[in-house]
């Protein structure tokens, strides 16, 4: 499958990735799918936080990782944003199972990579890595610590690579 690079930038602080997420938001519309993959306390959260300020949605988005799948209704007659933590999903069988309405939300899956085939034609892989030497273990996934991360956009299927 075809692929276009949409952004690809460091990300100074966790302010700049809300940021980040507000002006993805900007581009997004019912249907569209974003995959996100980063080490825990990469920024994932945070950058969902801006998509769902940005689409604005009923908050506050927080990570999903207990129930799995959360809607966010749009506060302005917009588009809802359905925010998941495949992280504790084997296939995606059990994807399927959350039963989302891919067609009329935005969805982002946080460690979704792999479980989407065929979910969607066109989608947004969003790959977010943290600096040489920042370990997984000592991160707190809802700290997002400032340091510089680099964030890459990519597109695939019709809708990206137009």
């Amino acid at each position: 499958m075809s692929a276009r690079v949409l952004i690809d930038r460091t990300v100074a602080t966790s302010e700049d990735m809300h940021a980040l997420g507000v002006e993805l938001a900007r581009l997004l519309r019912a249907g569209d799918l974003l995959v996100l993959t980063g080490p825990l306390g990469a920024g994932k959260t945070t950058l969902t936080r801006g998509i769902g300020d940005g689409l604005e949605v009923r908050g506050p988005v927080t990570s999903p990782t207990f129930v799995l799948a959360r809607t966010h209704p749009s506060l302005v007659a917009g588009v809802p944003l359905v925010h998941v933590d495949a992280y504790r999903l084997s296939s995606a069988l059990e994807l399927d199972d959350l039963d989302i309405d891919f067609a009329r939300s935005v969805v982002v899956v946080e460690w979704g990579g792999g479980m989407l085939d065929g979910v969607a034609e066109s989608w947004l892989e969003i790959e977010i890595v943290r600096p040489t030497g920042a370990s997984e273990g000592d991160a707190d996934p809802e700290s997002d610590a400032d340091e510089p991360r680099t964030v890459t956009v990519t597109g695939f299927g019709p809708r990206w690579l137009s």
